[in-house]
């Protein structure tokens, strides 16, 4: 009768909170889908957790070449072209106030792409972000803009389409404008965490349960968890399934009761694009990196700047009394009100074990990083620098500094683990050793011994700026790039295209240029487009070059200086 009572009452506080629908925000009819067919199967949803960011958009299945077209009118307002990321995308701005993206596209109109096309050539660059003028391409509703494609960080053919408020360029939740989507299939809830926290609400011990349906609730072997610390928070992996596709997306809201009174409550329906990475705070970042298990964690850490939470007094941290038990739940919302809901009781032992609450972390340290203010380590072979905002709570920093055989220039620092998710840039110095003067223009820092962050001199240190915890040490790179035909013969003639594989002994950090191309044909630039995926240049053959004996030279550079030339005759 007990359980009954608890499920209806959660029914209601549920509906209460749902009576101001979010859709009443944002026009039902505006936009028409985006692809021919109106009902549209969806590879990803909106706020789907992604290595380091959320989601942006909506992923709508389709094959390469399906036609794209605009979802209102409007005007082309900009033209990405990346052989990463997005890849070739559009943006429409609308006279309504949002703004419309269209990404990994085959190709735009013949229009869009001579366009395109003849920018590259003026600036003798393949990737490029054009800002048009309201007046330069002008779109109906339903008008066709493209094809899709592959194009950018895609393993599989579907239109990434997102909807923009054009003002704040905040991403928006496509589906709060009434694109028809068909889903009757509840979230899948796979695992629960449960942390002890401390009084700063820091995780001193954890532990993962299976979670198994039955009788409609999710729960797990004995449905009791003892806990040895007043402060406990919870973290739970699951996804959404959807009819008819086989995709695990993201789940839309997330709350959390205790004793059936709501403790926390997120929704995706919005974010500010510049806060995609508080996404490392949003999620248990350990199982991310170490399982690619994606936990989403159901309290707010003290730098996490998301306004995402609808409901989070104690930032989402359930508070209990010595000897307390209390029933937790956990409900897993899809966009169209499908639930599921895992259920079960946490109980406070009264027995103190370890000084748990005023203690900290299990771990060895040397240091207390804040997370509210600046932190400078100075040794005498190693400097940090920590801005304010780095992590999302206070680090308990520990490094050490080890010799390596593999590397003569430096010592090699292990600065805590990679575990530990970092939110900004923070600086980093190392006294080099035994590094001869002819080499420190091709000496940086780098991290776990195979990607370049960086190389500026100050004194006698090198100094990076980096974005990850772990294994940094200085290396020497007097390597050139590597150019290899894939498809590049003597004699082209018949060929639609000559591509080529290029490469570096070292990887670049994000915040570092990659490597650096260009071609000629008997002195000329050509276009080459890069693929990210494939790490492949190719130029097609579109009338440029012309029928004929001719030299093709190819130069690879990459952020140290070294560079490869490629030069060989070809008829075509």
């Amino acid at each position: 009768m007990r359980a009954c009572f608890s499920l209806l009452l959660l029914s209601l506080l549920h509906l209460s909170f749902a009576k101001t629908d979010p859709e009443e925000k944002y026009p039902q009819d505006y936009f028409r889908s985006p692809l021919p067919q109106q009902t549209l199967l969806l590879a990803g949803t909106f706020g789907e957790l992604r290595p380091n960011h959320f989601h942006a958009g909506i992923d709508i299945k389709a094959t390469v070449g399906t036609p794209i077209l605009a979802a209102a009118e409007g005007y082309l307002a900009k033209i990405e072209i990346s052989g990463n990321g997005y890849g070739k995308a559009l943006y429409i701005a609308h006279p309504n106030g949002y703004t419309t993206l269209y990404a990994h596209m085959d190709r735009f109109t013949p229009e869009v792409d001579a366009f395109v096309k003849k920018v590259q050539y003026e600036s003798k660059q393949f990737e490029q972000e054009i800002e048009l003028k309201p007046n330069q391409f002008i779109v109906e509703k339903g008008d066709q803009i493209g094809r899709v494609g592959l194009t950018g960080a895609t393993l599989g053919p579907h239109l990434h389409f997102e909807i923009h408020d054009t003002e704040s360029e905040d991403p928006i939740n496509p589906l709060l404008f009434g694109f028809n989507v068909h889903d009757n299939r509840a979230p899948i809830l796979q695992e629960l965490k449960v942390y002890h926290l401390n009084q700063q609400h820091q995780a001193v011990q954890e532990k993962t349960f299976s979670l198994i349906k039955s009788n409609g609730i999710y729960g797990f072997k004995g449905d009791t968890v003892s806990i040895s610390t007043t402060e406990v928070g919870f973290a739970v992996k699951g996804y959404d399934p959807m009819d008819n596709v086989h995709n695990q997306n993201g789940i839309y809201v997330l709350s959390v009761f205790q004793d059936d009174s709501l403790v926390y409550r997120f929704r995706m329906e919005t974010f500010p694009e510049e806060d995609t990475r508080y996404l490392n705070a949003h999620l248990d970042y350990s199982e991310q990196i170490n399982r690619n298990g994606y936990f989403y964690r159901c309290y707010v850490l003290p730098y996490n700047k998301l306004p995402i939470y609808l409901h989070k007094p104690n930032n989402g941290v359930v508070h209990l009394r010595e000897g307390q038990t209390s029933e937790i739940k956990i409900l897993a919302e899809d966009y169209h009100g499908n639930t599921s809901t895992t259920r079960f009781f946490v109980k406070r032992d009264s027995l103190e074990i370890r000084n748990l609450e005023t203690g900290n972390p299990e771990i060895d340290y040397q240091y207390i990083i804040p997370h509210y203010e600046e932190s400078i380590i100075q040794d005498r072979d190693l400097e940090l620098f920590f801005p304010v905002g780095v992590f999302y709570e206070d680090l308990h920093l520990k490094y050490e500094a080890m010799e390596s055989e593999t590397t003569p220039y430096s010592l090699v620092y292990q600065i805590n683990d990679r575990n530990v998710p970092v939110h900004d840039y923070f600086n980093i110095g190392i006294r080099p050793k035994n590094l001869p003067d002819h080499l420190k223009n091709k000496a940086f820092i780098a991290y776990r011994a195979r990607t370049n962050c960086g190389s500026e001199w100050r004194a006698d240190m090198l100094h990076a700026s980096v974005r990850y915890l772990g294994d940094y040490r200085i290396m020497v790179d007097t390597i050139a790039p590597s150019i290899s035909p894939v498809t590049f013969k003597s004699y082209m003639r018949g060929y639609k295209r000559m591509i080529f594989k290029i490469g570096d002994n070292f990887d670049t950090a994000s915040n570092m240029p990659g490597l650096q191309y260009e071609a000629t044909v008997d002195g000329q630039w050509i276009l080459l487009e890069y693929d990210a995926k494939s790490r492949t240049i190719a130029h097609t053959f579109d009338g440029t070059i012309k029928i004929g004996k001719h030299l093709l030279e190819i130069t690879v550079r990459e952020v140290m200086g070294n560079e490869k030339v490629y030069k060989r005759y070809f008829t075509l």
